[in-house]
């Protein structure tokens, strides 16, 4: 039997686990995890600091869930090195596990920009079970709440901490709020919406100088009160197991489309994968990794392909989807509607959409998103646009 052991226990992990089961019949698994509870749903961490959800229901898989499968769990379990020649792993509680076939799904970890006074007790960062615990226990006597980042998760993190009414500010370095979704139009856009729904001031195009004790000062000189500051600057892939496996790694661990790193019988999948020069850090991605790196393992042949970027959320009743090439450069060509409420961009390559950004009514996505996956012929942009209008004249 070939026992498979994977170090990272997200959701490419898991997914590359119960595929490894699916197909491997009775072959041995481990998976090995540096946090104390069981597969959790990493995106709702906001949820469970705004109360909306309590701590088991976080919960993705339960421990009856790793039994039914036959999959061995190791919490609070630190990888202290891996024994290529040997193929075993040494973890610091429980000593070497041997290994077949090993899957590094370590994911990312928060990027802390070099800001002075960044690691004073009154700055948390939001990427773990712990992290949202810790934020929630101090938010009740935040008067001040600061969070650096105006992407995705520092908006969700600003809706999540209305729960405890202190006033929040939301500094984005750059000219516009969430810069991996949105045009210059587009953040404009949620800026004014947002600043209406959940009450939050934001300084767009200007970062933080030095944090203080109770005190943000931004590069434009304005001084910030804030006893709670919350740093949401992206992530890196955490790449600190594959330098020391000496594996080729760019901006993640470079896989090819059986997400094989450089070395034999060592895979990675999620968001510290690098496949074709992109990291891609969303969740469909890690899933979709995951399976096939689950195949792969079990000797099943499965080929990656890439994954569309897109997003679909909501933010304080604001829905917002947001795919594949968006044109912030004004390179294509685009069709927009909006009005007060409404801002639809849908970017065109010849007969092909490419991507589209659909704020405040994101009737249409789903047809738009398969138009862009499935590179479907279009007629005409025209006659693209007006079906998707007829079918938010009908919802």
């Amino acid at each position: 039997m070939t026992h498979h052991l994977i170090i990272g226990n997200g959701v490419a992990g898991t997914t590359a686990a119960e595929n490894i089961r699916k197909h491997a019949g009775k072959d041995p698994i481990t998976i090995l995890s540096s946090e104390h509870i069981p597969f959790y749903y990493r995106i709702r961490l906001n949820d469970l600091i705004a109360g909306t959800i309590d701590e088991k229901s976080i919960i993705a898989r339960k421990d009856s869930w790793y039994r039914e499968k036959d999959i061995t769990l190791k919490l609070s379990t630190r990888v202290t090195g891996v024994d290529v020649k040997s193929s075993a792993v040494h973890t610091g509680d429980t000593g070497v596990i041997p290994y077949d076939r090993l899957l590094i799904a370590t994911g990312s970890h928060p990027f802390v920009p070099p800001i002075p006074g960044a690691q004073l007790p009154t700055v948390h960062t939001l990427h773990t079970f712990a992290d949202a615990l810790a934020i929630k226990g101090k938010g009740g006597k935040a008067k001040n709440i600061v969070i650096i980042g105006g992407g995705l998760l520092g908006l969700e993190t600003a809706a999540s901490m209305r729960t405890f009414g202190g006033a929040i500010t939301v500094v984005e370095f750059l000219p516009r709020l969430l810069p991996r979704q949105l045009d210059a139009s587009g953040g404009k856009r949620l800026e004014k919406m947002l600043g209406g729904l959940l009450g939050v001031t934001f300084k767009i195009g200007t970062g933080v100088a030095e944090i203080r004790k109770n005190t943000v000062l931004l590069d434009s000189g304005e001084s910030l009160p804030a006893d709670l500051v919350i740093i949401s600057a992206g992530v890196r892939p955490d790449l600190s197991l594959a330098r020391a496996l000496h594996l080729d790694c760019d901006r993640g661990i470079i896989v090819d489309d059986h997400m094989q790193t450089s070395s034999p019988n060592i895979y990675a999948a999620g968001d510290v994968a690098q496949f074709e020069k992109t990291v891609y850090g969303i969740w469909p991605a890690a899933q979709e990794q995951g399976r096939s790196a689950g195949e792969n393992m079990a000797g099943v042949t499965a080929t990656y392909a890439g994954t569309t970027m897109a997003n679909i959320l909501k933010v304080a009743g604001v829905a917002l989807a947001s795919a594949g090439e968006i044109d912030v450069d004004g390179q294509h060509e685009v069709l927009v509607d909006e009005d007060k409420q409404v801002y639809r961009k849908l970017v065109f390559r010849g007969n092909h959409l490419i991507g589209c950004i659909l704020l405040g009514d994101t009737t249409g996505y789903p047809a738009a998103l398969r138009a862009i996956t499935q590179k479907e012929e279009i007629p005409s942009p025209e006659i693209f646009r007006d079906k998707l209008r007829a079918d938010r004249g009908k919802s």
